[in-house]
């Protein structure tokens, strides 16, 4: 069963977890090699101002501030987009998404994994969409992730509904 409702309550706790994944965006410079980058700028920018001040060019001092707080804000829209993560998780009959946006909005979807595909759309080499689809309806999972980690994320949940699955079927009588 899909349903597109959000959600407040969390996911079943009191089931058996058979595969859960928390997929978080990937950022390639960690928090202290930012602060290191900003004392770096901020240095080189002093010494830029300190100069063109000395040769009576102080007009000029303001725009090296300027280029500083330029990055620091493009750094920090970055990191606050970094909170936003979702959680894939199958646990008892039931296969729940769990998304929280950048504000700290969470917003669960549930589906019953008997009926669930996993969808992996590659049209070239270097863009890739995955999707779970259940009774008609597709739910987009992990576009924030790198496409060369979609299909990789694919395999893990078809196999993982594969397993699920085998463990309902019957016992070969061999």
């Amino acid at each position: 069963m899909f349903s597109m409702e959000a959600s407040l309550a969390p996911p079943a706790a009191t089931r058996p977890v058979f595969f859960e994944r928390a997929l978080l965006p990937h950022r390639s410079l960690p928090p202290r090699g930012f602060h290191m980058l900003m004392a770096v700028l901020f240095v080189i920018s002093l010494g830029g101002s300190v100069l063109f001040l000395t040769i009576g060019a102080w007009p000029v001092c303001g725009f090296f501030g300027l280029d500083v707080a330029a990055i620091y804000v493009a750094f920090r829209v970055s990191y606050r987009s970094a909170r936003r993560r979702e959680t894939l998780r199958l646990a008892g009959d039931e296969f729940t998404v769990e998304r929280v946006s950048i504000r700290g909005d969470r917003r669960i979807w549930r589906f019953q994994p008997f009926w669930l595909r996993v969808v992996l759309d590659q049209p070239n080499e270097h863009t890739t969409r995955l999707s779970i689809v259940s009774h008609g309806k597709s739910l987009v999972i992990g576009d924030f992730l790198p496409p060369p980690a979609r299909p990789e994320l694919a395999q893990s949940l078809k196999d993982a509904l594969a397993r699920w699955r085998a463990s309902f079927s019957p016992a070969n009588p061999d």
